[in-house]
């Protein structure tokens, strides 16, 4: 059985680490047990993502990481050629972009804007210019990194991108293109890398919807940690979770019982 594993909630909450998680990442290697991280995180690129692992004693590389912005660039790609893109993401997760033709002058046209996780970046100007982008003919695509919610920082729970994507697609009358999590396509393209059948691939992750829900609608897995984002109403939601765990230290004793 192959595994998807989350990343912030699951093997670190903010800045500081899950007990036993760094276990269980060495266990899956020395296993030989394919896997990769699967995040919807936009506030940093892969590097910087994997420096902050190795700081956890958790060794890995950027091409076991999938994120939505590695999704986005290959569907650009592939849709949209040598058109324009617009990026409302996180200054250090522009790097992801660097390939895609861009734009920033609201008066140039362009083939897609493109929102991630500003957090407190965002403003009225800013919400205000992605949406007058988005009012060009032809209308562009709004292309969203993920529909997290919400997600659990050090102070408290805060508003992740899925807020301000519902806000733009409700006034620019648009339908949000996802390529992250909960979107069906991006756990598939994570299957297709992992080369198995989704029917052997579980989902390791700590929100209920994004990471299970998402999962399963795609044909996957999914089990959920009892850490980071997790309350105790998700057991009562609609969705039924493959396993609940106290944190992933404790899903090493759940693959080999359920593998």
């Amino acid at each position: 059985m192959a595994i998807l594993f989350d990343l912030d909630g699951v093997f670190y909450q903010g800045n500081q680490p899950i007990t036993g998680a760094a276990r269980v990442a060495a266990w899956a290697k020395d296993e030989g047990i394919p896997h990769l991280f699967l995040t919807n995180t936009t506030s940093r690129p892969r590097d910087s993502l994997v420096e902050k692992l190795d700081g956890f004693g958790i060794e890995t590389d950027p091409d076991r990481l999938l994120t939505p912005a590695v999704a986005t660039v290959q569907w650009c790609r592939r849709h949209l050629g040598d058109q324009a893109v617009a990026l409302f993401v996180p200054e250090p997760t522009r790097v992801e972009f660097a390939s895609l033709p861009q734009t920033s002058d609201p008066a140039d046209p362009v083939a897609a804007v493109i929102v991630g996780d500003l957090g407190e970046v965002w403003t009225f100007e800013v919400l205000n210019r992605a949406f007058r982008l988005l009012m060009q003919r032809p209308q562009p695509k709004l292309i969203a990194l993920g529909m997290t919610r919400y997600w659990q920082s050090p102070d408290g729970l805060r508003l992740d991108v899925a807020p301000f994507v519902m806000a733009l697609a409700h006034a620019a009358d648009v339908a949000p293109i996802v390529l992250g999590k909960p979107a069906p396509d991006f756990y598939r393209t994570a299957v297709d890398r992992l080369g198995v059948d989704r029917k052997e691939v579980v989902m390791v992750g700590d929100d209920i919807r994004g990471d299970v829900g998402g999962a399963q609608r795609a044909g996957l897995r999914g089990v959920l940690v009892r850490t980071g984002k997790f309350r105790e109403q998700d057991l009562t939601s609609d969705i039924r979770p493959d396993g609940v765990l106290d944190s992933v230290a404790g899903f090493p004793q759940w693959y080999r019982a359920n593998a």
